[in-house]
């Protein structure tokens, strides 16, 4: 997604009052807090229905054009979406009344991509490793990394798939061990991590003999089944009368 006007900022998004955009607004309202964007919600019906019927407008308009210039994939309908916009804020767009210009320029510490990435939180542990996605994370053994050791860090995953660690405003220097439930037999460990990987594996043991515990039992395949005994005190080959 692109905004219109590069290396600026909007004061404020004008919304509805959808979930997303209020309650849930985890990510979306973490990045607009860290650039210092508030959130407009629509309080009135007639607000929320403006928006509507233009969309509807709009893409009613669209897939009208779309089926007579003949078009059916999706780089002929990328390559037409400008001269559609263009044709039809030529006919139905209006001048402001006042064309104060509200954006603001971004400052310089305001890094978009680290703002816009996806950000969780994971524990450092004892042998400064953490897990993100069935990713085993090890930490560079430096003495400034010791005081991580039970704190909770920060994982950032950009959109293009990179991953940092974050911690007091510095990105960490870091590899990446294996994955989870892939564990090379004789594959060499160095010794000051021998902790994290066995107690990797003993995660992925436990539950390999939790597959084994709930599958069918094989201690009776090809045996004749016993037959069924008569419960005590009972009699055999007689049906009760009512």
């Amino acid at each position: 997604m692109s905004y219109p006007v590069p290396d600026r900022k909007p004061m404020a998004f004008y919304s509805d009052k959808a979930g997303i955009f209020r309650v849930n607004a985890r990510e979306f309202g973490r990045a607009l807090f860290e650039l210092n964007i508030d959130i407009l919600c629509a309080n009135s019906s007639p607000a929320k229905g403006r928006v509507e019927r233009m969309n509807d407008t709009l893409q009613d308009r669209l897939v009208k054009e779309l089926r007579l210039r003949r078009m059916s994939s999706m780089e002929a309908d990328n390559a037409f979406a400008p001269l559609f916009i263009a044709d039809f804020n030529a006919r139905f767009a209006k001048v402001p009344k006042r064309d104060f210009d509200a954006h603001r320029p971004l400052r310089g510490d305001e890094d978009l991509a680290r703002i816009f990435s996806w950000r969780e939180w994971r524990k450092v542990s004892q042998s400064l490793t953490l897990q993100y996605d069935k990713v085993m994370y090890l930490l560079e053994d430096r003495l400034e990394h010791w005081c991580l050791i039970h704190r909770y860090i920060e994982v950032a995953e950009y959109p293009d798939g990179r991953i940092e660690l974050w911690a007091d405003g510095a990105a960490l220097p870091y590899t990446t061990y294996d994955r989870l439930g892939e564990i090379e037999q004789g594959a060499g460990v160095e010794n000051k991590r021998l902790g994290a990987v066995l107690a990797l594996a003993a995660k992925v043991q436990a539950r390999r003999y939790s597959r084994q515990q709930a599958g069918p039992s094989r201690t009776l395949v090809g045996a004749t089944p016993c037959p069924r005994q008569p419960a005590p005190n009972t009699k055999t080959g007689w049906t009760a009368q009512v």
